[in-house]
């Protein structure tokens, strides 16, 4: 609306336009002399500019006044729907979906409003089961929150079951969301400040309960276990609300930002397992020190077996699902059926069915493929269904009218005061002994304050268990709703305060650098690669751009130029993969995990339909290394044609031109040079990076080479001299990402085939060239490439992007994950 309304006045400007000298000539700073366009175009500035600010507050107010309007018409929904389900008589499964529509619109309209607000969405949904319990439905209006809420046991465990699953739901995408490797990298702060953020606000939850009246407590639940639940509930910080405020604030990627998120998955880590440990307690009602020994080594075992053989059993099971299967979703249901076993586990050995679903969660997000694509399909039917559900049936179960009594409003606030004092000192203190300033101390403390869900989830599993009173577990919601609401405000301020320094400037264009990267965001590589010399260089080229990642050799036989043997490159792919971890770790970066290599048996010889069938199982990029690819004529050979016709995604191709040497070169300080055309397309770009990962490894020094079509002594205003500056910029920017030192060079008014060739022939051992890749099935990249393959003597590497895919081949992709 905005946009339009500011055309339709331009133009009406612009035909009021011209208007008198002598009208703006006191006001207009651009009035010179008799001149009038000057004064005309100060004046449509400002008319347009007052214009486009009174539209943009416009229509902020209107989607604010359509937001409030969302969310009274949720709650005013209510009633209506509640008087028809009366007088209809409905059924019980009429009663069940109405009162899953229920939380689901009145959740939502209430989030989408605390979202608009800064606030986080899911207390929204909280807030929304609140409004509908008894707190406002039940006090207006009794006998509708009767019927639609509070039926028999019956009525009551059908929405209570969506609410159980739910719990488990949201424990397995906050377990994915936890990031392990994000703890490792901040070091001793987070555990520092997560030990002491536990430990005080804990030690001050168990002492309140031993003081609490008895009328808060549950009939016939110890002041012990009651303290354990209570000091769990105030010691856990909400990884979700503390991550939701830290990445809206732009600080995920900053130093104090990882440290608040780390320390908020340790804490959260830390509480489940001390929340198990409490459950179990809670079932034999007293504390018994052989079961609970029994129970903590229970969980030590499984959570030592879970990071071990469990992670591997997790990564096999994901990957060999999705190579096998071929309907639909089937690695979702692989991954909710591993979320129901390890629950089970847990269940077993005395704990809560929590722990199972977060633990299978960290594991499922840290599979090595499909991850962030498996992640967004859960992700959608968790927030849009079971989240809201479960909350809204956590609110219904909190009572604000018992409130009214001035004894439990005290003691309400009371716990509000010893959860925010506990917590935020608790936080402070770790910071202060991790050698923080005073600034992130309080930082840190005003982050790590949200409750957020934990505590609901946590309050209601002590309610169910009759560990907790009704009263109490109002007392506990409460205080969840206000320090979780609290913090976002206080949080924002306390970042703002605060400065970045030089090695985190650094380190954050490092990683500015790999969001843009291909070879940084590669999941999963196929290698086709014969026993010749260039298909063990091709392996081990494969092996340093891995460093580790998942791939899948498929051995070509049957044209090799030398001596045999499939083992030859599978040994060549794993010296590679461990060179590049050894340099991640030099690097002081975060190595790959070692996946072990797949290889796969297929019919000899290896057909374009087997490529194809392999293809499908989702892989970031094909890798062909082959002897006698390319003709005296730099075209390529039919067998490699239909190769790599089989892959619509991004190729890298492995050449020995005719008129290179026997031997494949051997990379280091003391070879040749790596030589790299660009020219600042996104092609040349992922060329550069690919030397670059090479350089990073093998320390071959490397040599840009920027080929102009102008002269290189051109005036630096001129289009084509601001083009080549930033591309070189660019190019620098990725070298220093990788730690290699560059060489560049400008060849102007040549082609660009010569010009690679001539330097082609001055100590270079390898070119890597980024190509586009031409539509058809003929295996084309253009006249340069062509040219270079024809007229250099050493071997080269060719990266490309992807092709346009066919529309069933698109289907599929998409069904297989990497579309």
């Amino acid at each position: 609306m905005g946009e339009v309304s500011a055309k339709r006045t331009e133009r009406g400007l612009r035909r009021a336009l011209p208007l008198s000298v002598s009208a703006c000539r006191a006001t207009s700073p651009h009035y010179r002399g008799g001149e009038e366009k000057p004064c005309n175009r100060w004046i449509y500035e400002t008319v347009i500019a007052k214009h486009n600010r009174g539209v943009q507050e416009l229509s902020f107010l209107l989607n604010r006044r359509w937001t409030i309007a969302l969310g009274a018409s949720s709650l005013l929904l209510t009633p209506a729907v509640a008087f028809a389900a009366e007088k209809s008589g409905m059924s019980s499964e009429g009663i069940f979906v109405l009162e899953v529509v229920l939380l689901l619109v009145v959740g939502r309209g209430i989030g989408e409003l605390l979202e608009r607000l800064g606030q986080p969405a899911v207390m929204g949904q909280l807030i929304g089961g609140i409004l509908l319990g008894p707190s406002l439905l039940g006090w207006l209006w009794p006998a509708a929150e009767r019927l639609v809420f509070a039926g028999d046991a019956t009525q009551k465990s059908m929405i209570n079951a969506i609410a159980q699953l739910g719990v488990l739901m949201l424990l397995l995408l906050t377990g994915m969301e936890t990031d392990l490797r994000l703890v490792r990298r901040v070091g001793r702060a987070c555990f520092s400040i997560s030990a002491a953020g536990v430990a005080v606000p804990f030690v001050l939850g168990f002492v309140a309960a031993q003081f609490m009246p008895a009328s808060l407590l549950a009939a016939g639940s110890e002041r012990v276990v009651a303290g354990l639940f209570l000091g769990t509930a105030l010691s856990i910080s909400s990884v979700k609300i503390v991550a939701m405020v830290v990445r809206e604030m732009n600080f995920m990627r900053r130093d104090l930002g990882q440290i608040i998120v780390s320390s908020a998955i340790i804490e959260d880590t830390i509480g489940w397992v001390i929340i198990a440990i409490t459950i179990g307690i809670a079932t034999r009602g007293r504390i018994e020190l052989g079961n609970l020994a029994f129970t903590i080594l229970g969980v030590a075992a499984f959570m030592a077996f879970s990071f071990t053989l469990g992670r591997r059993i997790v990564f096999d099971a994901i990957r060999w699902t999705n190579d096998t299967f071929r309907s639909e979703y089937a690695v979702v249901t692989v991954i909710l059926a591993i979320m129901g076993a390890m629950a089970l586990i847990t269940d077993l050995i005395g704990v809560h069915t929590v722990l199972g679903a977060f633990v299978a969660g960290i594991l499922v997000g840290e599979s090595p493929i499909l991850s962030r694509h498996i992640e967004g399909q859960l992700r959608g039917v968790i927030t849009a269904l079971f989240m809201p559900v479960f909350f809204g049936v956590a609110g219904l179960s909190a009572d604000l009218t018992v409130l009214a009594d001035p004894e439990l409003m005290l003691l309400t606030v009371a716990l509000v005061v010893i959860a925010s004092i506990g917590k935020f000192g608790g936080a402070f203190i770790g910071a202060e002994f991790s050698g923080m300033s005073r600034a992130e101390g309080i930082a840190v403390g005003c982050g790590m304050n949200a409750r957020g869900s934990t505590e609901v989830i946590v309050a209601s599993i002590g309610l169910s268990m009759g560990v907790l009173s009704h009263n109490l577990f109002t007392m506990i919601l409460t205080m969840a709703v206000i320090t979780t609401l609290a913090m976002p405000p206080t949080l924002r301020w306390a970042l703002g305060r605060l400065s970045i320094g030089e090695a985190e400037k650094k380190r954050l264009e490092r990683e500015e650098v790999d969001q843009r990267g291909f070879i940084a965001n590669l999941e999963r590589i196929l290698v086709v690669v014969d026993e010749g010399v260039v298909g063990r260089f091709a392996a081990y080229l494969a092996g340093v751009i891995g460093a580790g990642k998942p791939m899948t050799a498929l051995h070509a036989s049957g044209e090799s130029e030398a001596e045999p043997g499939e083992a030859a490159h599978l040994h060549e792919i794993e010296k590679g993969a461990e060179e590049g971890r050894e340099a991640a770790r030099q690097a002081d970066e975060e190595p790959a995990h070692e996946i072990p290599l797949m290889r796969r048996r297929h019919d000899a010889p290896l057909s374009a339909e087997a490529v194809a069938r392999e293809a499908r199982k989702g892989y970031g990029m094909l890798l062909i290394g082959l002897g006698r690819a390319v003709t005296s004529k730099g075209s390529f050979s039919h067998r490699l044609s239909e190769i790599a016709g089989a892959f619509d995604g991004p190729l890298c191709l492995v050449l020995k031109p005719t008129g290179a040497g026997r031997h494949m070169p051997r990379l280091g300080q003391q070879s040749g040079r790596i030589l790299v055309p660009v020219n600042g397309t996104s092609v040349a770009r992922r060329g550069a990076e690919l030397a670059l990962s090479i350089a990073a490894v093998t320390g071959a020094p490397v040599k840009m080479l920027y080929v102009a079509r102008a002269a290189r002594d051109e005036p630096r205003d001129t289009v084509s001299h601001r083009r080549r500056e930033a591309v070189l910029k660019d190019i620098v920017a990725l070298a220093d990402r990788y730690g290699v030192e560059i060489e560049t060079a400008i060849r102007s008014r040549a082609a660009a085939a010569d010009a690679i060739a001539r330097q082609a022939g001055r100590n270079v051992a390898l070119i890597v060239m980024g190509v586009a890749r031409r539509p058809g099935d003929e295996l084309i990249f253009g006249e340069t490439t062509s040219g270079v393959l024809q007229r250099c003597p050493c071997p080269v590497v060719l990266i490309s992007d992807a092709r346009l895919r066919r529309d069933n081949e698109g289907r599929e992709a998409l069904r297989s994950g990497t579309g």
